[in-house]
């Protein structure tokens, strides 16, 4: 016999409220979306809403095939796989032995990661740093400007302490040492955390916009969200430098607000492949990471 589940007022709330965020989440990217796929007309005269007018998709095309739009797009592609993968080296790396009772000066050095998360150089003194290493300019600019962050860092070291340590106990005994005891028993029955991890970094990576101004000034090394801040404070010019229209069947439905929509809407779909082959681990991860210790 199935059992009814009753609603509370409190459920019936709380559902409203959770609804009414989410539309009012969704509908600017919606809004966004109709530009990119509507018409020159309807777009100039304002009259896009949340569905495309006169559909198109010559806009998307047109930025698809912009060497600047692909040269950004490689950058930021290219700073996202790097620094993720290294930030989820130094990230473990840190938090397995911070996740040891018995290791040796272990409170002492929890005290120096809160206080770094607490208190940060700042813009100037890593401008300088950067400077003074001969990075800017560079990928690694890019890179090495979000590759720890101590707050990721505390999730998975509270994960790896509620794992059971009798398996690691079994694994010693087995003969296997530290590193072998990570890889091969802990990593594997972490999968929840590390995915969760993971995409908090790549979303930062890909999202980035400020370490690309604080160190990037070749237009070649821009990172794609510095180039869509460059795009949406422009106009965008559709023209060679003769002054003669590029393609004169695409400039029919482009303006420079329906390629600006485009881009950004083309730039969000890498984030929202990657999301639903995470999303199984993601609410597991990011809860059990952050309720103990």
């Amino acid at each position: 016999m199935a059992i009814k589940q009753k609603f509370t007022f409190f459920d019936i709330i709380n559902i409203f409220f959770l609804c009414l965020f989410g539309v009012v989440t969704i509908l600017p990217f919606m809004h966004v979306i109709a530009k990119a796929f509507s018409g020159e007309g309807p777009v100039i005269a304002g009259l896009v809403n949340f569905l495309p007018k006169q559909f198109q998709v010559d806009t998307v095309l047109y930025v698809l095939q912009r060497s600047e739009f692909l040269g950004a797009f490689r950058i930021s592609a290219i700073v996202t796989v790097i620094g993720s993968a290294l930030a989820m080296f130094l990230t473990v790396t840190a938090a397995y032995p911070l996740s040891k009772p018995n290791l040796i000066g272990r409170k002492f050095f929890l005290y120096i990661f809160v206080f770094i998360m607490l208190f940060n150089a700042g813009m100037v003194p890593n401008y300088l740093l950067f400077n003074s290493l001969d990075l800017l300019n560079t990928i690694w600019a890019l890179v090495l400007s979000g590759t720890f962050s101590v707050f990721n860092m505390f999730i998975v070291k509270n994960y790896f302490e509620s794992l059971p340590e009798s398996v690691e106990e079994s694994a010693r005994i087995d003969g296997a040492s530290g590193i072998k005891t990570l890889l091969y028993v802990v990593l594997p029955m972490s999968k929840p955390v590390l995915a969760t991890i993971t995409l908090f970094y790549g979303v930062g990576y890909w999202n980035n916009y400020m370490s690309g101004v604080l160190y990037i000034t070749k237009a070649s090394l821009k990172p794609l969200q510095q180039y869509l801040f460059d795009l949406t404070n422009e106009a965008l010019n559709i023209m060679d430098s003769t002054g003669n229209i590029k393609n004169i069947d695409s400039a029919m439905n482009l303006t420079g607000e329906s390629v600006r929509s485009a881009t950004i809407v083309v730039s969000t779909v890498p984030i929202l492949i990657l999301y639903p082959f995470l999303q199984k681990y993601f609410v597991k991860g990011i809860t059990i990471g952050s309720v103990k210790g």
